[in-house]
């Protein structure tokens, strides 16, 4: 870990992994970020690259407000794994059927397609079920806020998503077979990320503050805004982890049909969000915020999930609770290029060599996802080994991704 002191007094620590320095446009944004005067740190993980108003996997500590923007779109998107009864040798020739069920079994979005119920055979029971249960705090939000507008909430729950989203099947040391997902709040949690972000710098504009981006504008604690944002994020996060687990339930019903048996999932289940608000604990830390842009919570004994690409290993990892990362790591391997210059720079067939022997999409819609547009996982987890241990190492068979 390298700190910084920044001009405004503020560190910037990081976190940066071998063979992949940060983007001078990173550190411009951790600067900007730590200019502002609620900013108490900013700690940048071995991930993070380029976003909007503030770095993807970045750890922003901030005093009496947060910054909606900071905390993005996609809010609780996050990953929940679970190891199964299952062994590597009983999915053995069965990879094209696991995924193809899988596909029928989970909507999931990507260019041109929205990837919701409204496209299936309507909305699931179980997922009802849950709807119901959202949507009577999520009508109170409503009618503060209208504008968020309910319309796809329903419909994506137990959905996937395109992106960076995925599902996978995956193998440990001791060949288990694993179920992982990787997906948010969806469209509503787009527009509550959004929505909160304009109010922001509306009042940012009334307010007449000096901003060196526009996407930094922040919420006072104390203020109806505040306790709203909050409220919805809250309520977002929910959204996100039902959202996984209804997906999670889907996949081992769809792997079931396959192998022909009832699986036993959940002999060891994590999961967790990477994209949220966590208010510090205790007396001291009153009014203190810790905002995850991309990065986990890493706790001292806190398990938390480590994805790679698609051909890349991921991990079951153990936090370490080191105080100054603000108990956090990273999220992901982290991108290190755009997705145009991913689509420009990789072939098809360097995608099908960076996937061989993983049951996935080899098709130019995936071009910006392929592994060579991602940091090396492997430097990534060296540089966070103060952050986190590694306890199980998985590898992908089946990606499913929209």
């Amino acid at each position: 870990m390298k700190e910084t002191i920044d001009s405004s007094g503020v560190p910037i620590r990081v976190w940066e992994p071998s063979g992949h320095p940060l983007e001078p446009l990173v550190l411009q944004q951790a600067r900007q970020v730590a200019s502002l005067p609620i900013t108490e740190a900013v700690c940048l993980m071995p991930d993070a690259h380029f976003g909007i108003g503030g770095p993807v996997g970045g750890v922003i500590a901030t005093r009496g407000a947060v910054v909606p923007a900071l905390v993005g779109v996609d809010i609780g998107c996050g990953m929940i794994a679970t190891r199964t009864d299952l062994t590597a040798s009983m999915l053995e020739g069965r990879h094209a059927a696991v995924r193809a069920g899988i596909e029928a079994g989970v909507p999931v979005g990507g260019p041109g397609v929205k990837g919701s119920w409204e496209e299936r055979r309507g909305t699931p029971a179980a997922v009802q079920r849950e709807w119901d249960t959202l949507d009577r705090r999520f009508e109170r939000i409503l009618g503060k806020h209208p504008r968020i507008k309910a319309s796809p909430a329903r419909a994506q729950l137990g959905t996937l998503g395109g992106g960076n989203h995925f599902i996978e099947v995956c193998l440990d040391e001791s060949r288990a077979v694993w179920l992982m997902v990787h997906s948010g709040s969806r469209g509503v949690g787009n527009r509550i990320g959004t929505y909160f972000a304009q109010r922001a710098r509306d009042q940012a504009h009334v307010l007449k503050r000096r901003l060196p981006d526009g996407a930094l504008a922040w919420l006072d604690e104390g203020t109806p805004l505040f306790d709203d944002y909050v409220e919805a994020v809250g309520w977002a996060q929910d959204y996100a982890r039902v959202n996984r687990r209804l997906m999670l339930a889907a996949v081992v019903a769809a792997v079931s049909a396959v192998v022909d048996r009832p699986l036993a999932p959940g002999v060891e289940t994590v999961d967790c969000h990477h994209n949220y608000i966590e208010p510090r604990d205790g007396a001291r830390d009153a009014g203190r915020y810790v905002t995850r842009k991309g990065a986990v919570s890493a706790r001292a004994g806190e398990a938390g999930i480590i994805p790679g690409s698609m051909g890349a290993r991921s991990f079951i990892v153990r936090g370490r609770g080191n105080p100054a990362s603000y108990e956090s790591c990273s999220h992901g391997a982290g991108r290190r290029m755009s997705r145009g210059e991913a689509r420009r720079v990789f072939s098809l067939d360097d995608h099908a060599r960076a996937t061989a022997g993983i049951e996935c999409r080899k098709d130019a819609g995936v071009l910006d996802e392929t592994p060579g547009a991602y940091k090396d996982i492997d430097a990534v987890m060296a540089a966070q080994s103060d952050l986190v241990e590694v306890v199980t190492a998985l590898r992908q068979v089946v990606t499913v991704k929209g």
